[in-house]
């Protein structure tokens, strides 16, 4: 899962006095995967998936619609194992790239994994999906009445949801032939490019995360000189973005009108399994909210600040009498695990796991992949955590929040590689559960009313970050995608487009120096993943309503929570949310996500500075 703003740590290594402030943090054991990048296991392993799948295109291909239901489950079963083959060796491959991006080899891996699992795809294993998709109705329908068939119901309704979308098979080998050196290799270009950005300050050469961080410095003098080194160097690089930016697009735009799709965000709401009305709904109802949420809170910030105006350098600053404090490893970890076992000990059993197995990656060092992430790996295996721990509170909520992920990725395995993935959307949802389990349980236990009010803040603050800031992110990219279609956008006209939707979201409350105008190069979603960034609001809104149930209605809350982690990706949210009495489709459920945070700041507006 991608990291929901900026780099939150630096990729490089922390001083030593630093490092021995967080205790000793835990670095993932690969090994379970895979010993090294010459294992011969892994030749050995995709040496055997092409075999069997060269075996089930030889034995299946052009005959779907002719095989009993028997015959399908079987040919499925053999599609999934392979699947799972070459999932394990492709895990592998990112995170040792994740884990030092400035390593040439690692990349040079990564891509070469990338180039030989996608011939074995295009090969040998796309023709079972694209001609399940040209099956009638009916004819598939028969095939349900086998078990094993009916099994696999869920991920026939999701491939077949697409079938309207489908090219013809010679052009949907091509465009996944053509992935590897098109839209993956500009990824690769763009995230190379921002690991070896060095911005100077105070005398040094700092990395984009080390720069980023400084943004959140008690020092305001410190964050000024920070935004303004940023400022500098992306607009050094602003040409190179832009063209990355223009050319993914154009790219898209292109494949979204061969395919089909009304509008340019419309496939990754189908990829979600919701409906763009849904998400409209949505993004209509945070823009609604925004003087009444983002607006409002920073005026009140800016006066608790003493300032008239806020820079936009000044909106993750502390606040007066927040303590900077390192908070240590092992502190984290118990703050964490107390509030998941709290809800329920299972989820702090899930959680240890992570901890005592070295599934979790959390030192900050040179060359590693900035932000966090939960990888879910493979059914077989287990899900991966990365980190960038450097002991700020903030760090504590990433840990619980990639925690949630990993927790409901264990519980999701057991439905396999092909239905344990879960729409991004839901997917959101447990991470950002252990983060107001986290939250919660932080308040509870503190007595001091100036203390309480900063952790309430500090939450506001990060809602806001969740809520507001990605729905202002995901109305960037549909005005850029928008405009797009009319021609190149220059990175002048990018940068309007973003002061735009940074003035509308953040409100009157601040000013806008004009160097924030090139800070949409730096955030990854836009290039990896087009309108991800809605899921986020989209979680958070979510789990607003669902926790909102929990205290209103405690009883048996838990095992529905488990249920609906469990089921993966096998039911969509409409049926996942029904046991809690929610429906995502209901105009008022977004009001009520929307009403929680709402009430935060009308609580903290009514404290004592």
């Amino acid at each position: 899962m991608l990291d929901r703003d900026c780099p939150s740590a630096p990729d490089t290594d922390l001083a030593a006095d630093e490092a021995a402030s967080l205790g000793v943090l835990p670095e993932w054991r690969l090994e379970d995967l895979y010993r090294s990048l010459d294992d011969p296991e892994i030749q050995r392993v995709l040496d055997q998936a092409e075999e069997r799948a060269a075996r089930l295109a030889d034995r299946n291909r052009g005959r779907i619609g002719d095989l009993s239901g028997a015959e399908l489950a079987a040919a499925i079963a053999e599609y999934e194992m392979i699947e799972e083959m070459i999932g394990k060796v492709m895990t592998f491959a990112y995170l040792v790239y994740a884990g030092d991006m400035s390593n040439p080899e690692h990349g040079r891996f990564l891509q070469s994994m990338q180039e030989r699992v996608t011939a074995i795809s295009s090969a040998h294993l796309l023709f079972l999906t694209l001609e399940i998709n040209r099956l009638p109705e009916k004819v598939l329908s028969g095939k349900m009445s086998d078990p094993g068939v009916q099994r696999y119901a869920p991920w026939l309704r999701d491939v077949r949801a697409f079938a309207e979308h489908q090219l013809s098979d010679e052009l949907e080998k091509y465009a996944m032939e053509k992935q590897v050196s098109g839209k993956a290799a500009w990824v690769r270009l763009f995230d190379e490019t921002v690991a070896a950005l060095r911005f100077p300050i105070d005398g040094r050469e700092l990395t984009s995360a080390e720069a980023f961080d400084r943004l959140s410095s008690h020092d305001r003098a410190e964050r000024a000189a920070a935004a303004e080194a940023i400022s500098q160097v992306l607009g050094d690089n602003i040409r190179l973005f832009a063209h990355i930016t223009n050319t993914l697009a154009k790219d898209k735009q292109t494949e979204d009108s061969w395919r089909r799709f009304e509008k340019p965000w419309s496939s990754r709401n189908l990829s979600n399994y919701v409906e763009d009305g849904v998400v409209d709904a949505l993004a209509d109802a945070v823009r609604g909210a925004y003087p009444k949420l983002s607006h409002r809170y920073y005026a009140m910030k800016a006066e608790w600040m003493g300032l008239e105006k806020l820079a936009t350098w000044d909106r993750n600053a502390p606040l007066p009498g927040e303590i900077d404090r390192k908070i240590g490893w092992d502190e984290a970890r118990r703050t964490v695990l107390e509030a998941y076992g709290g809800f329920a000990p299972r989820m702090a059993d899930i959680g240890a796991r992570f901890f005592d197995n070295n599934w979790i990656d959390a030192p900050a060092r040179q060359g590693k992949s900035p932000g966090a992430f939960a990888h879910p790996a493979v059914p077989s295996a287990h899900p991966y955590i990365l980190l960038n721990y450097l002991g700020k509170p903030r760090d504590v909520m990433t840990l619980a929040h990639e925690l949630g992920h990993g927790v409901h990725q264990v519980l999701a395995a057991e439905q396999g590689p092909l239905m344990s993935d879960t729409p991004l959307t839901l997917a959101e949802t447990a991470s950002v559960f252990g983060e107001m389990l986290t939250f919660r349980s932080l308040l509870e236990g503190e007595p001091d009313p100036k203390a309480r009010r900063l952790l309430l803040a500090g939450k506001v603050e990060d809602m806001l970050n969740t809520v507001v800031r990605q729905i202002a992110f995901f109305e960037f990219e549909r005005r850029v995608h928008t405009e797009r279609q009319q021609g190149e956008l220059s990175s002048e006209r990018l940068g309007e487009i973003w002061m735009a939707v940074q003035g509308e979201s953040l409100g009157p409350a601040f000013d806008f120096e004009p160097g924030y105008s090139a800070f949409w190069c730096y955030i990854p979603h836009f290039v990896h993943s087009p309108f991800y960034v809605y899921a986020y609001a989209f979680g958070d809104c979510l789990v607003n309503s669902l926790y909102a149930t929990y205290l209103q209605s405690p009883d048996g809350f838990q095992d529905k929570y488990f249920d609906m982690l469990r089921a993966g990706g096998t039911l969509r949210h409409k049926e996942l949310l029904a046991p809690f009495g929610l429906d995502a489709t209901d105009p008022g459920f977004w009001q009520r996500g929307l009403g929680m945070i709402e009430g935060m700041i009308d609580e903290l507006a009514e404290m004592e500075p």
